[in-house]
């Protein structure tokens, strides 16, 4: 038991008059009150509740810890109860890590609200493509696309991409539009390199998963190159589909092999 809920326990007992009526109102044994009650008193090296045959009575030390007990615990549940309903506003400096498309796309356009709801918060917003360490880094927050290969990371995932194939209607009409995933062995693809290696494009059957590492004559650790090589019709790129729904909705790319499901990025 940790030491407020002994605390707790102290203030019920001076409070109701008896530990048989604290262990009531607490819902708990009256073997616990006790204990609590006597641990405390362990713990300060004095009496605080003077026991006898006929009831308790509070030692002049116990009035005094339980007149500091009671504002120390009132002070914690409005502190709790601010936390909770939203009356402590956010305040200081956050720094924040996210990769270049995902930042310009998504998180700056949403700063004005957030500046304008927690005008008490700063954010340094470090934009890199690189899994940044958040301890060696001192990054307060990681937003990252995919699966995490740290396992040892706290991570929430807050949702979840579709992703989407897309070329211009310019190379499609050169090269045809591909129907299959086996078609993509015929066309030039733009997979996204991570760290050396090109990452595999994902799309999802009833089976499970299906993998395809892409031929390319083309491979970027920039997300912003992929997006301006696919722009300039040098071929198809897989990606999330928010990082493409601007130039699809112009009419400027188009997306490919619908029938197919895509891979959900974790976020």
């Amino acid at each position: 038991m940790d030491q407020l809920n002994k605390m707790r326990l102290f203030v019920r007992v001076v409070e109701t008059g008896s530990f048989s009526r604290a262990s009531k109102a607490e819902g708990v044994a009256q073997s616990t009150v006790s204990k609590g009650v006597s641990s405390l008193e362990r713990r300060l090296g004095t009496l605080l509740i003077r026991r006898s045959s006929r009831g308790q009575s509070v030692t002049e030390q116990g009035q005094e810890f339980y007149d500091f007990a009671v504002g120390m615990l009132a002070d914690l549940d409005a502190a709790e109860s601010r936390i909770r309903s939203g009356g402590v506003s956010p305040k200081g400096r956050i720094r924040v890590a996210a990769p270049p498309v995902f930042s310009s796309n998504l998180i700056v356009p949403g700063l004005p609200l957030l500046f304008a709801r927690y005008p008490d918060l700063t954010i340094d917003l470090e934009v890199s493509e690189r899994y940044v360490s958040l301890v060696e880094d001192g990054v307060d927050v990681a937003i990252r696309l995919g699966d995490l290969a740290d396992s040892s990371l706290v991570a929430r995932q807050i949702g979840c991409v579709e992703a989407v194939v897309v070329a211009t209607p310019a190379y499609l009409e050169r090269h045809g539009t591909p129907m299959m995933l086996a078609d993509l062995e015929h066309h030039n693809c733009l997979p996204f390199m991570f760290q050396g290696s090109s990452k595999t494009w994902k799309f999802r059957n009833p089976e499970g998963e299906i993998a395809i590492m892409p031929s390319a004559k083309l491979r970027t650790n920039d997300a912003e190159g992929v997006m301006a090589a696919v722009r300039a019709g040098l071929g198809l790129a897989q990606g999330p589909s928010w990082m493409f729904a601007d130039e699809i909705a112009a009419g400027r790319l188009l997306p490919v092999l619908t029938d197919y499901k895509p891979r959900l990025f974790p976020l």
